[in-house]
């Protein structure tokens, strides 16, 4: 077992953290934006991408699919490898893959070039991802001083999803395509040597083995799910390519249940699932990333389909939404001390249901009528959820699963977002009756209305199954080795 730690003397006398231990935050919080970033930021730079490489269409979506896939089949194993191998080294490890794969992205010269140039990206951010969650959890002692910093980390990470329409759009106007991946160099360069610098591990001598069998199947059956949910957009629900490897990846995911039931030291021990908190906000992050996760998505298109903008006005239009999320997350800790976990993800979850039932309701008309209002509420709400839930998932355990507990976390989220994303894009789809702006707004209408349901959904799990955690416990810090046990998660049950 390794315990990441920021040097000495983590925090002050009064519980609040040192420079050196803001520097462990800073690190994990810029590795989890350009993660973040990276999933959005092409979308508006394919255009571009086509004419300077010859792409055609198969291919433009091979470039956000090769990340995408190998990003949510490979999150679940990096997260397990920062436990077995040391969080410093896997973030390392996972920050120099993704800035290396960022360079070879933005100078290659043929299609392939850029394609495999993804797929390795996606894999370098499948095991930074986790890390930068578990830096957190095991460096910032429990209670109010992690509470922040986990809200600062789903800011930024929210921040880096609804910047990169933004963010594309200058780069490509301004420079070129090669940009929005090659902008990734310095920045990943930078925290590479801050986190080589600042983080230091403390080891034990302990044996470590990486469930192979579990790894290969929970990898090749997540994979093969992202795989037939992104068929779905261009083959349909009901084609071969796209319900072949769905179901085959179910039937992967089942075996690697078996398999994990059985084996002496699994990938993902089934025991985890029997605490409450580890089950519940998994499956809440899961079931808010159906409608969540498409917000950006759905805005995005109507601001440039029904209002006319361009790319570039319309991340400028989110910036408000971008603003709210991060308002959210960084307000949720001082509710949580007042009012607990479990009603401050009721809160967020509620208003985010709220605003997307407004979205829904509303008829084409200006940007402040249609679009920034309900958005607003929907990034404030999701702001709060996101926060409460990652909290509550991560903290069940002891710092020998945190990585575990941050993989199954950012699984859950990400396979959530593409299913929603899939479903709700299909929602859309069926209730567009035409090209122009008010047919295209009707099935946006649609899509939100879905998500509106989907989350009412969410509202009653959350309720009624998330742990009600005392809020005095949040305002006691402890020593990492202490932080949030089963026993304290499962009792506050």
């Amino acid at each position: 077992m390794t315990q990441t730690v920021p040097g000495s003397g983590t925090s002050t006398s009064d519980g609040i953290p040192s420079a050196r231990l803001w520097a462990v935050v800073l690190a994990a919080c810029a590795g989890q934006f350009l993660v973040v970033l990276d999933v959005s930021v092409v979308n508006v730079a394919l255009p571009s991408m086509r004419a300077d490489l010859g792409l055609g269409a198969t291919g433009l979506q091979w470039v956000v699919n090769a990340y995408t896939l190998t990003f949510a089949g490979l999150m679940l194993l990096g997260g397990r490898a920062a436990d077995l191998f040391g969080r410093k080294r896997v973030f390392l490890a996972g920050l120099a893959l993704f800035t290396a794969a960022s360079l070879a992205g933005g100078l290659a010269q043929e299609p392939w070039q850029l394609l495999a140039a993804r797929g390795v990206q996606g894999t370098g951010a499948a095991v930074l991802a986790p890390a930068t969650l578990t830096l957190l959890t095991t460096s910032v002692p429990a209670g109010p001083a992690r509470t922040r910093a986990v809200a600062t980390w789903s800011a930024v990470g929210a921040g880096g999803g609804a910047a990169g329409g933004l963010v594309g759009g200058v780069l490509t106007d301004a420079f070129s395509w090669r940009w929005v991946l090659l902008i990734n160099v310095p920045v990943g360069a930078v925290v590479l040597l801050a986190a080589a610098l600042w983080l230091t591990e403390r080891r034990e001598r302990t044996a470590r083995r990486l469930d192979a069998p579990g790894a290969l199947l929970v990898t090749l059956g997540l994979v093969a799910v992202a795989f037939g949910i992104v068929r779905t957009d261009t083959a349909g629900w009901t084609a071969a390519d796209a319900l072949g490897p769905l179901a085959g990846g179910l039937v992967l995911l089942a075996l690697f249940v078996a398999v994990e039931a059985r084996t002496r030291e699994p990938l993902v021990p089934l025991r985890l699932f029997r605490r409450r908190a580890v089950s519940s906000a998994n499956t809440a992050i899961f079931v808010n990333g159906l409608a969540m996760f498409s917000m950006w998505y759905f805005l995005s298109l109507h601001t440039q389909n029904v209002l006319g903008y361009t790319p570039l006005q319309a991340g400028l239009a989110m910036i408000p939404h971008s603003l709210s999320i991060v308002v959210g997350s960084k307000t949720a800790p001082y509710l949580m001390a007042r009012i607990g976990d479990r009603y401050v993800a009721v809160l967020g979850t509620s208003a985010a249901a709220l605003g997307y039932l407004w979205q829904g309701s509303v008829h084409p008309g200006g940007y402040a009528a249609t679009i920034l209002g309900p958005g607003v509420l929907m990034a404030l709400g999701a702001g709060f959820a996101a926060t409460a839930l990652a909290t509550v998932a991560t903290s069940a355990g002891g710092p020998q699963e945190a990585g575990l507990l941050s993989g199954l976390f950012g699984t859950g989220r990400t396979m959530g977002g593409a299913l929603g994303l899939a479903v709700l894009s299909t929602v859309a789809a069926a209730r567009t009756a035409g090209p122009g702006p008010a047919a295209l707004a009707t099935g946006y209408r649609a899509a939100f209305l879905a998500g509106a349901g989907i989350l009412a959904a969410s509202v009653l799990f959350v309720a009624v199954l998330l742990p009600r955690a005392r809020t005095g416990a949040r305002a006691r810090p402890q020593g990492v080795e202490g932080a949030g046990s089963a026993g304290d998660a499962e009792s506050a049950g």
